[in-house]
């Protein structure tokens, strides 16, 4: 990875933030949500009478010319009591084509939100991931003299990095992988929660995302969002309780490959010459990785073939 130069990195970055699963998602996301709009736009030109204005003038006319053709008959005197029981206002059919409009049109505005939703998590995630691997690589002596000595940019490094660990491409711009910073558990730290952030844990986050969004702005297609996960037919987007199991899950495989790794490698020649934070965090790394972006922090080719065994398994 060292032989690419600087604008070839970036053009790599690029590649990888575009072609990410989660931003691929967010295009067919946007394109459902302006097939909504066309739907919508197209019914509403077949029935323009269904709009709201259209049908209250509709039916307050409607309304009149019935009352004249009532108080007619009451003056001739031929009136029946069937017609003075059974002759309302047909308002029922006009009541539920608006219903199903005003529905139609939050469920537009829902996916057209959703949208924006996924989009301010991406750049978010990047923005904040790239910004504190830029501050830990500035300040960090040891990082900043990995990064000099290999000729790599402090700015184009963190970009890179972070947008490979979100993707869960496993591209580092070093040849040894993260090997060379396995003594640099802030750096660790920061990195293998945008992997989970980017994949498994992506779903249950979005939904916490949106819930905190309506619990600050009271909107309502946040709230149809949180109710109607299906109808957004986002396959990211589950339910409440489909997004407590995903995060169980994820989390109950983590701690499982991290205690049966700290087992047989705590005191292998994989984790010699680090002391027991560093081993705690850089064993973290290895088992989230193992199953996401695929970086390692481990020499693979020295780790225990039950170790290795286990990987396969997650994998």
């Amino acid at each position: 990875m060292e032989v690419f130069s600087n604008i070839q990195l970036i053009i790599m970055t690029i590649l990888m933030f575009v072609g990410g699963e989660v931003f691929i998602s967010m295009f067919g996301l946007h394109a459902r949500s302006k097939f909504y709009s066309l739907n919508q736009l197209f019914e509403n030109r077949i029935n323009p009478n269904l709009t709201p204005s259209s049908s209250s003038s509709s039916a307050s006319s409607s309304s009149s010319e019935n009352s004249t053709e009532f108080t007619d008959q009451i003056e001739l005197g031929i009136v029946s009591n069937s017609y003075i029981t059974n002759e309302e206002p047909n308002n029922g059919l006009e009541n539920e084509h608006r219903m199903s409009s005003n529905d139609d049109n939050l469920k537009y505005n829902s996916a057209g939100v959703l949208v924006y939703v996924v989009l301010g998590y991406i750049l978010v995630i990047h923005v904040v991931g790239s910004s504190l691997v830029a501050l830990y690589t500035s300040l960090a002596p040891s990082a900043k003299q990995i990064l000099k000595e290999k000729g790599l940019q402090i700015f184009t490094f963190s970009v890179f990095t972070t947008a490979s660990t979100f993707s869960n491409c496993g591209f580092v711009p070093t040849n040894e992988n993260m090997m060379v910073f396995k003594k640099n558990a802030l750096l660790l730290l920061i990195l293998f929660p945008q992997g989970l952030l980017g994949n498994t844990l992506y779903p249950s986050c979005l939904r916490f995302v949106i819930w905190v969004l309506k619990k600050i702005t009271n909107r309502e297609e946040f709230d149809y969002i949180l109710r109607n996960s299906k109808e957004m037919i986002y396959r990211h987007l589950l339910s409440k309780a489909y997004s407590y199991f995903l995060a169980i899950t994820v989390f109950g495989f983590i701690f499982v490959q991290l205690v049966l790794f700290c087992a047989l490698e705590w005191n292998s020649e994989a984790t010699d010459g680090l002391n027991f934070f560093e081993k705690l965090v850089a064993s973290l790394f290895q088992v989230v990785n193992s199953r996401h972006t695929g970086e390692s922090v481990f020499d693979i080719s020295i780790i225990s073939p039950a170790i290795l065994v286990l990987f396969v398994v997650m994998m």
